[in-house]
């Protein structure tokens, strides 16, 4: 299968054989892809391969045969964004929580589009707590996985704002219990749902519960920004 013109970002590369690069890509139409992306680690070819960095909007050509495609061509779209300072290493998280948690070949035009959003959002003075919280939440929706925020998973009733309540991955909000850890208010919860940013004890619940629910998709795994970013507290 021959695309043309296919708008993507580049998540991660890798050297590859003597002049190649092994990408992971994330592609409109077809989901995330492995693309070799042949003879450009040469001098002559230093412009193109500054092309293959990571949070630029680009337009790929690509030959797909069996799990990996071809590069066959590509281009900027768009000013490239200038991530720097912690909003590059949530960057990097953003692009580390794609690769881990999709699969290849699996198109979702929704989590491309929450991806490019989440990005335009670290270039802007935006909270980078919360723009994580969004896309967090956002990417398990794309991927089947939407979070159950809005009612008491054991009674069906509306959440109240003022109650606690912890989260069960498989089952959704449920009242606390005393001693209970990752404990959440309804409002925090609520906000997350309706897309209103908490204060910041809500940012940090929500957080946790997060770290939680991601754990849980990738196996009871880590990511390494975790390890990184733990001492970062604008990430909180």
């Amino acid at each position: 299968m021959r695309l043309e013109l296919q708008p993507a970002y580049v998540l991660h590369s890798r050297p590859y054989r003597e002049t190649s690069l092994l990408l992971e890509c994330l592609t409109r139409d077809q989901g995330r892809l492995g693309v070799v992306a042949r003879g450009v680690r040469g001098e002559k070819t230093r412009l193109r391969r500054a092309q293959l960095e990571p949070f630029q909007p680009l337009a790929m050509g690509l030959l797909l045969r069996g799990e990996l495609a071809t590069l066959t061509s590509v281009e900027t779209t768009g000013t490239p964004l200038r991530l720097i300072g912690n909003a590059g290493l949530a960057g990097l998280y953003l692009n580390e929580l794609v690769v881990r948690l999709s699969e290849r070949q699996d198109p979702s035009s929704a989590l491309f589009d929450a991806y490019a959003l989440a990005l335009q959002r670290l270039a802007t003075d935006e909270s980078l707590a919360w723009s994580l919280r969004r896309f967090e939440r956002d990417l398990l929706q794309a991927m089947g996985y939407a979070l159950q925020l809005e009612h008491d998973a054991e009674t069906g009733e509306l959440l109240e704002p003022q109650a606690h309540y912890e989260y069960r991955v498989e089952q959704g909000a449920v009242a606390s219990l005393p001693g209970r850890r990752h404990v959440l208010r309804g409002s925090d919860l609520l906000a997350l749902a309706h897309d209103r940013m908490p204060d910041d004890e809500g940012l940090k619940a929500l957080r946790g519960m997060m770290r939680e629910v991601i754990r849980f998709h990738l196996g009871g795994g880590e990511l390494r920004a975790w390890r990184v970013l733990g001492g970062t507290t604008s990430w909180r």
